[in-house]
C-alpha cells in the first residue's frame, strides 16, 4: 500500500488553484503526476497523493514544477468562484468512478499523443525521404549532362583526329607519288644515256661545268661530334624506336570493344594531357593509366601522372612514377635531358611535402645540374637546403615546373 501524503497546503484566488505537495526526499525525475478535470495524483513511490477536485478545472492549461523538494500544481478554475474546500467529501464509491475515468481518459490522451508523434515521426521520415530522391535525381541529371558533355566533346575530338590522320596519309601518298614519279623518270633518263653511248663511237664533248647544291642530313641531337657520346645517343634512339613497338597485344584483345584511337597511347596521352589543363585530375590519371597498360615503355606517361598524383596529394604514388620515369630516361643525353629535370622536379617535390627534405634536395640538385640557369629551381633548392641544414623553416617550395605535362 502507497504512503498517502497529507502535508500539503493550497491556496486559491478566483481564477487558480495552487496546491504544494512536499516530495519527501524523491528526485524530480521519478515524480509521475496525472491531472484531469476532476482529478489529481502525484506518484513518487512509496508516496502517494490524490485529491478529487471539488470543482471542475481546465486541464489543457494545467501546469506543474517540480523542484527543490516540492511540485506545485496549477489549476485554472473553469468556473470563477471561491472554493469551499479542495477536495470532495468521503464517498468511495464516487472516488473510485472518478479515478478510474480520469484514469481512463489520461490513458486516452497518452495514446493519442503517442500516435500524433508517430504520425509526425513518419512525415518528417517521408518528407526527407522525398526530399533525398528529388536531390538524387537531380544530381543523376547532373551526371548525365556532364557525361553527355564529355562525350560530346570526346566525340568531337577524335572526329579531329580522325581527320588530322586522313590528311596526314593523304600528303603521305602524295608525296609517295612523287617520289615514285622521280624514280621512273631517272630510269628513263638512264635508259636513254646508255642507249646513245652505245651509238656515239666519238668520245663526248666535256661536260659543261657548274656548282652542285649538296644538302646534309642533320644530326638528331646538336652536340658537336667530338663531345658527343654517340653510342648513348644511339642506345636512346633505339630505346624510343623499341617503347614505340612495345604494346600489350593482350591488354588489346581485352579492349577489342574500345575505338582503334581509343587504343592508341598517343591519343591516350593527349587526352590526359587536355584533362590536366582543364583540372581533371582524376580522369588524367585514367588516360595515363590505360596506357602505361597499353605501353611500360614511355617515360612521358609516367612523369605526367606524377605530376597528377601531386596534384592529388598522393605523393608516395608521385614518388613512385617519377622514379619509373627516370628509370626509363636512360642513358641520359641532351635529348631527354628536360624531361629527367621534370621528372626529378616532381620526384623532390614529392619528398618535401613528405618532409623527406634530404631525399627532395637530392632531387633538385639533379635538377639544377641539368638546367643550371633557372633562376627559379636555384630559389628553390636553396630554401630546401636551409631547411636540411636547419637555418629556414619549413616552406612552400614554387610548383610550376612539375604544373606542366610534357
Amino acid at each position: 500500500m502507497p504512503l498517502l501524503v497529507s502535508d500539503y497546503s493550497w491556496t486559491q484566488n478566483d481564477s487558480t488553484v495552487h496546491i504544494n505537495v512536499p516530495l519527501k526526499g524523491a528526485k524530480a525525475v521519478k515524480v509521475d503526476i496525472v491531472c484531469t478535470d476532476e482529478y489529481l495524483k502525484v506518484s513518487f513511490p512509496p508516496y502517494l497523493f490524490e485529491a478529487f477536485l471539488f470543482e471542475p478545472v481546465d486541464e489543457d492549461r494545467s501546469s506543474a514544477k517540480v523542484g527543490n523538494g516540492v511540485a506545485l500544481i496549477s489549476l485554472p478554475k473553469r468556473t470563477s468562484k471561491q472554493w469551499d474546500q479542495l477536495m470532495i467529501t468521503n464517498d468511495k464509491d464516487k472516488k473510485k468512478e472518478i479515478r478510474e475515468r480520469a484514469l481512463l481518459r489520461y490513458q486516452e490522451k497518452l495514446c493519442s499523443e503517442s500516435r500524433q508523434k508517430a504520425e509526425k515521426r513518419q512525415a518528417e521520415k517521408n518528407y526527407a525521404l522525398e526530399t533525398m530522391m528529388k536531390l538524387e535525381k537531380e544530381e543523376r541529371e547532373n551526371i548525365q549532362k556532364i557525361k553527355d558533355a564529355e562525350q560530346e566533346k570526346t566525340t568531337s575530338e577524335l572526329a579531329a583526329w580522325q581527320l588530322r590522320q586522313k590528311q596526314e596519309a593523304e600528303e603521305d601518298a602524295k608525296l609517295n607519288q612523287r617520289g615514285n614519279q622521280n624514280q621512273q623518270r631517272a630510269d628513263q633518263r638512264t635508259n636513254s644515256e646508255a642507249k646513245s653511248s652505245k651509238k656515239q663511237t666519238e668520245p663526248p664533248p666535256p661536260r659543261v661545268s657548274g656548282n652542285i647544291q649538296i644538302t646534309f642530313t642533320p644530326r638528331v641531337f646538336p652536340t658537336a661530334l667530338r663531345e658527343s657520346r654517340v653510342a648513348e645517343e644511339e642506345e636512346w634512339l633505339n630505346k624510343q624506336a623499341e617503347a614505340r613497338r612495345a604494346v600489350n597485344s593482350e591488354l588489346l584483345e581485352e579492349l577489342k570493344d574500345l575505338k582503334e584511337e581509343q587504343k592508341n597511347p598517343d591519343w591516350l596521352k593527349d587526352k590526359g594531357d587536355k584533362c590536366f589543363a582543364s583540372g581533371d585530375y582524376l580522369g588524367a590519371v585514367n588516360a595515363y593509366g590505360l596506357a602505361i597498360r597499353l605501353n611500360r615503355k614511355i617515360p612521358a606517361l609516367y612523369s605526367n601522372r606524377a605530376a597528377c598524383h601531386l596534384k592529388l596529394r598522393n605523393f608516395h604514388k608521385a614518388i613512385e612514377d617519377a622514379s619509373q620515369a627516370l628509370d626509363l630516361l636512360t642513358p641520359p643525353v641532351p635529348a631527354n635531358a628536360a624531361a629527367r629535370a621534370r621528372a626529378s622536379v616532381r620526384r623532390g617535390s614529392a619528398f618535401c611535402q613528405l618532409q623527406l627534405y634530404a631525399e627532395g634536395l637530392q632531387d633538385f640538385q639533379a635538377a639544377l645540374k641539368i638546367d643550371p640557369h633557372n633562376e627559379a629551381l636555384q630559389a628553390d633548392t636553396q630554401r630546401i637546403r636551409e631547411i636540411v641544414q636547419g637555418s629556414a623553416a619549413e616552406t612552400q617550395i614554387d610548383k610550376t615546373r612539375h604544373n606542366e605535362t610534357q
